[in-house]
């Protein structure tokens, strides 16, 4: 029997590529798979709870708040907080960031900003969510306050970023920029064990994923985009295939493991995209990009965006190179 290398264990061994990090890194990992595991619990049994439906608030995107979403929120922020290694934390669910002013906080040197429950609205259906966090290094001094600059970095400045779904398995795969790894959560002993190392995107990919229904609203090159996706053309293995869950992790999460590409444009209604830039599109790039793939807002890399504001939207094309090198010479092409 092969030995198991449990997410702990596998932290630890890999300290050694961030020697400035003296382990504050490693327990910050650490924290977010506790939280994740606790949430990971209340998700397998929201059905026969009473979690599941609306909390009766709206955040500040104007979405309505799941019991659920509310549930994760708490349960990411309050171990960070207890963690001490993070100064700060910006979550989809709080209109300012969240700081941590606690004694053991003082001289935390991260920043971690959260989705704590992406695709929430499936829930009630019993679909796959997750969660989706980004951890940057504080710019300024330690003992002192936080401030906007630190929490407003280029995506290239990540120092790692990852994503939990929450399936008929629990998985947490994260990249700390030398490679990504994903690990599965044995319920037996109440570990995350690495079952995914060396995650990479298949060469090529057959499947699209994208809302359809929301198809008048593209712009004409993502139109033509998808007219040529469904082309038959024996060539490129072409139609491709179309499947799209809903939940952001969990359509990246196929397209990784099977190769494809995600697709969230602009439209008419949400002209500047509608996916948030600092805890969903980076950490999704960082994660791609390190996988062998390429993220796109369709002109330019996501990772080189300017971040102006902490809830700032983007479009987002994620997957195969080629495919999305594709997807962009459409929209030049095409342009409306």
């Amino acid at each position: 029997m092969s030995s198991i290398t449990t997410l702990g264990q596998f932290i630890i061994e890999k300290q050694a590529d961030f020697p400035y990090a003296k382990g504050e890194l490693s327990r910050l990992l650490r924290d977010i798979g506790i939280a994740a595991k606790i949430v990971n619990r209340e998700v397998n049994k929201a059905g026969l709870v009473d979690i599941l439906g609306d909390a009766g608030q709206v955040n500040v995107q104007g979405e309505g708040q799941k019991k659920l979403d509310v549930y994760a929120d708490e349960q990411f922020i309050k171990a960070l907080q207890s963690g001490g290694e993070c100064c700060v934390v910006a979550s989809e669910e709080h209109e300012n960031p969240v700081y941590i002013q606690s004694g053991v906080s003082k001289n935390a040197k991260y920043i971690v900003c959260i989705d704590p429950l992406d695709g929430s609205s499936n829930i009630d259906v019993n679909v796959s969510v997750g969660t989706i966090f980004s951890i940057y290094r504080r710019i300024s001094d330690t003992g002192v306050s936080c401030n906007s600059n630190d929490i407003l970095q280029h995506g290239t400045k990540q120092v790692a970023a990852g994503y939990v779904i929450y399936g008929s398995s629990t998985m947490l795969v994260y990249t700390t920029g030398k490679g990504v790894n994903g690990f599965t959560l044995d319920p037996s002993i109440g570990e995350f064990c690495l079952s995914h190392p060396d995650m990479k995107i298949p060469a090529s990919g057959q499947i699209y994923s994208i809302n359809e229904g929301n198809y008048s609203k593209f712009p004409n090159g993502v139109k033509q985009y998808i007219k040529y996706c469904q082309m038959e053309d024996s060539a490129t293995q072409r139609p491709y295939a179309s499947r799209y869950i809903g939940s952001m992790v969990a359509d990246i999460h196929r397209n990784l493991l099977k190769g494809g590409i995600f697709l969230y444009p602009t439209t008419s209604a949400h002209p500047n995209g509608k996916l948030r830039l600092m805890y969903e599109c980076n950490p999704i790039a960082f994660i791609i990009e390190q996988a062998g793939g390429k993220a796109s807002n369709g002109s330019q890399r996501i990772l080189d965006i300017e971040p102006k504001t902490l809830h700032q939207r983007s479009a987002a094309f994620l997957g195969n190179t080629d495919m999305v090198e594709l997807l962009e010479d459409f929209l030049k092409k095409y342009s409306d």
